[in-house]
């Protein structure tokens, strides 16, 4: 996207899983998430926010979150590039899915597609979002 790395950093924190307030905290009751609440300072090691841990962050770089809840344990990794000022965001998701509940949840949210929907529109938002923070 034709933003620097730190308005793309800006524009994910808004948009990252679990920064979406009462939605995710919802979510993360259902699931029974942990950890449950946030705390700190958002991007920073070791801050939550419902349903991740901060487990590593480089600002304007790179993030990693990891949480659980009672079907998977997961990590986010968000990446960020950039070349001659515009900046490149990539996501990766790595999960585990225990058990009989695990496994039919991962056919529901993985199998089906609805992972990846959720992950591209959270991408095309944070696009938007930062080529608007130019304007």
């Amino acid at each position: 996207m034709a933003a620097p790395a730190r308005v793309v950093w800006d524009a994910l924190a808004a948009r990252v899983p679990g920064a979406q307030g009462a939605r995710a905290e919802a979510y993360g009751r259902l699931v029974a998430a942990e950890p449950r609440q946030a705390s700190g300072r958002l991007f920073d090691d070791g801050a939550t926010l419902p349903g991740f841990t901060v487990v590593e962050a480089e600002p304007h770089r790179f993030v990693r979150l990891a949480g659980r809840h009672r079907f998977s344990r997961y990590e986010l990794r968000f990446a960020l590039a950039e070349h001659s000022g515009a900046t490149e965001l990539t996501a990766r998701t790595l999960a585990d899915f225990p058990g009989l509940p695990g496994s039919l949840y991962r056919l529901v949210v993985i199998r089906s597609g609805a992972h990846r929907v959720l992950v591209n529109r959270m991408m095309r938002a944070v696009r938007r979002d930062a080529e608007r923070a130019l304007t």
